[in-house]
């Protein structure tokens, strides 16, 4: 088993998500679909949803789930575009309010070994 630091293992997981999210939706919206790495919007109940987008939510008081994800997952791809980050994680790990989740900061090293194992094929081992 490989020994690897945090930031590698992040490297890695970077690297296979954003190429099974490509450039049409968030890694929420994948891993939702695919039921993988964090499970995307689906780890959270609706309400939950739009605790975390508030600006959706105020403007649209009767939304469903799934017009609430669609317009969570286009937000998610324009913070991505105009910050000039490659997944939605690292969006949300730099910009300061980080209210849909922490992004990287979200999983302690055990969980990313897990998510490297599943994602990226190969178990590895988080060092300090």
């Amino acid at each position: 088993m490989r020994e690897v630091r945090r930031q590698e293992a992040i490297d890695d997981l970077r690297r296979e998500l954003a190429t099974v999210a490509g450039d049409e939706h968030s890694i929420c919206q994948v891993a939702q679909e695919r039921n993988l790495f964090c499970r995307g919007f689906a780890q959270w109940k609706l309400h939950e949803l739009k605790a975390r987008y508030p600006q959706i939510a105020r403007s649209r008081p009767r939304i469903t789930r799934k017009e609430m994800e669609e317009l969570a997952d286009r937000w998610q791809m324009a913070r991505q575009f105009v910050t000039d980050e490659g997944l939605a994680c690292d969006v949300q790990l730099h910009e300061g309010a980080r209210q849909t989740c922490r992004g990287w900061d979200e999983f302690d090293d055990r969980q990313l070994e897990q998510f490297h194992a599943e994602i990226c094929g190969e178990e590895v081992r988080i060092r300090d």
